[in-house]
């Protein structure tokens, strides 16, 4: 009876052991599969737009008009990228664009991580009041402040250079990096700053040395996001470029077809390669210290 007993016992455990370990099997390798099916299809959806877009931008004329849209070029056409860069200006509008959104950013980046400094580790009075009014920037449309700026520009005497798009974008954006460096700062240790303050260092020292190293993939993750808001902003420089030689990327491409006339399709679609290519790399190179930093506001200590 013993014996019976201890096999019964000994095998029923087995039974019950195996029966749940061969389930979720199959299961896990039938969602394995789902979800790279999904992962497929979107990147298609991604992958299949930009491919497109530069075999079209390789097409003559008149393979665009008496072809299929979604037809090979029959005669690859690159000298369409060396028109669109001279002939089309897109030299002269990245040139544009650059000087004016570089400044700018330099700028909303140096007040913007100063202005988080001061509102979560430095103790004064009135800075969650202060907080708020950045947090208000962020609900005013920009639509609304256009006519009063134009005006303001226009008697300053500004108008006709790119100060206007300068100063535009920095006060545009600075009231979303102030917040986010402030929800940046609360990660960072106040035990840090007391040690600093203790050794004798002053804010500056204690705000170069040591809040913005730790922080700097922060600072670059609001740069790039920063970055490409004023980099494809078209309603702002639309309004305060006068004349083609102070054209953005954006607006150029808005007036493209006015250079080449309606049916020029092969060098518009070089100049949007060449704009849409370009932010894309920049971001493929820094996406790691995009993702540190997005994850850095997540954990704190």
């Amino acid at each position: 009876m013993a014996v019976d007993t201890s096999s019964k016992t000994s095998g029923s455990p087995r039974g019950r052991g195996n029966s749940p370990a061969a389930g979720p099997r199959p299961r896990r390798r039938t969602s394995r599969f789902w979800v790279k099916i999904v992962v497929a299809l979107l990147l298609v959806v991604e992958v299949y737009p930009l491919v497109w877009m530069f075999l079209t931008s390789l097409k003559s004329n008149s393979d665009y008009l008496n072809h299929s849209t979604w037809s090979l070029p029959t005669t690859w056409e690159w000298g369409n990228y060396t028109e669109a860069w001279t002939t089309g200006h897109i030299g002269l509008y990245v040139r544009n664009s650059l000087f004016a959104v570089v400044p700018a950013l330099a700028l909303i980046l140096l007040l913007g991580t100063a202005a988080g400094f001061a509102l979560q580790i430095m103790v004064w009075k009135g800075r969650n009041l202060t907080l708020l009014i950045f947090l208000a920037g962020i609900m005013v449309p920009a639509q609304m402040i256009l006519l009063p700026l134009f005006t303001v520009y226009f008697q300053a005497g500004l108008s006709g250079t790119l100060w206007p798009l300068i100063l535009t974008y920095t006060g545009t954006g600075l009231p979303l990096t102030v917040f986010m460096m402030a929800t940046y700062y609360k990660t960072v240790p106040r035990e840090l700053f007391e040690a600093a303050t203790i050794d004798g260092a002053g804010i500056l020292r204690a705000f170069w040395t040591i809040s913005v190293p730790l922080v700097r993939n922060a600072i670059l993750t609001v740069g790039l996001v920063q970055f490409f808001f004023l980099w494809n902003d078209l309603l702002i420089a639309l309004t305060f470029t006068n004349n083609q030689d102070l054209r953005t990327i954006q607006v150029g491409l808005l007036n493209f077809t006015g250079d080449f006339g309606a049916t020029q399709y092969g060098p518009l679609f070089a100049a949007i390669c060449i704009n849409v290519f370009g932010t894309l790399v920049i971001y493929l190179f820094l996406n790691q210290k995009v993702m540190k930093g997005l994850t850095s506001g997540a954990v704190k200590g």
